[in-house]
């Protein structure tokens, strides 16, 4: 049996050499600056327990059917808004305030949500808009709050259309 055509069926590497194709380096070089890098600080105890309580609401939200599109929403000329979600059962867009607390001893949550947090939440709520090019789109704004007694089993609550846009925003 004649093997020596076989030889001539090698098929030559597709692979054009080229100079940037070095062996990589070993994985500890490229994270050798990661590894003397010093811890980060640990976030101080509110805004663990308000990020937290974020989590919590997104959860709850997404039981009752929204779909969150983003979180933490800052908009470049000022204003925030903590969820932007959908609510789908009614296709709305829903901006979100989410106020936690550990006890009621300085009333409900969504007392927090005072008129100047309710401009800061429409003007990030505005930006999100402008973003839309101001389609013709139901929304408006919500408030959860979370009262986490223990944080096994918070209470948490949905209100619904809490207020209004402010008159200066036309829309």
């Amino acid at each position: 049996m004649d093997l020596h055509a076989t030889k001539a069926m090698v098929c030559a590497s597709t692979l054009k050499p080229y100079a940037n194709m070095d062996p990589a380096p070993p994985i500890a070089d490229r994270l050798r600056r990661w590894l003397g890098r010093k811890p980060r600080t640990p976030l101080p105890d509110h805004i663990a327990f308000g990020r937290w309580g974020e989590r919590e609401a997104e959860k709850f939200l997404r039981r009752q059917r929204y779909r969150i599109l983003y979180r933490n929403f800052r908009a470049p000329g000022g204003g925030e808004v903590d969820l932007v979600c959908r609510d789908k059962p009614e296709d709305t867009l829903v901006f979100v305030e989410v106020k936690t607390r550990a006890t009621e001893e300085r009333g409900r949550p969504a007392d927090a949500v005072d008129y100047e947090k309710q401009r800061l939440v429409a003007r990030g709520a505005m930006a999100w808009l402008r973003l839309l090019n101001f389609p013709d789109i139901r929304f408006r704004f919500d408030i959860v709050e979370v009262l986490a007694t223990t944080r096994d089993n918070p209470e948490i609550t949905l209100i619904r259309n809490a207020f209004p846009l402010p008159e200066y925003y036309v829309y």
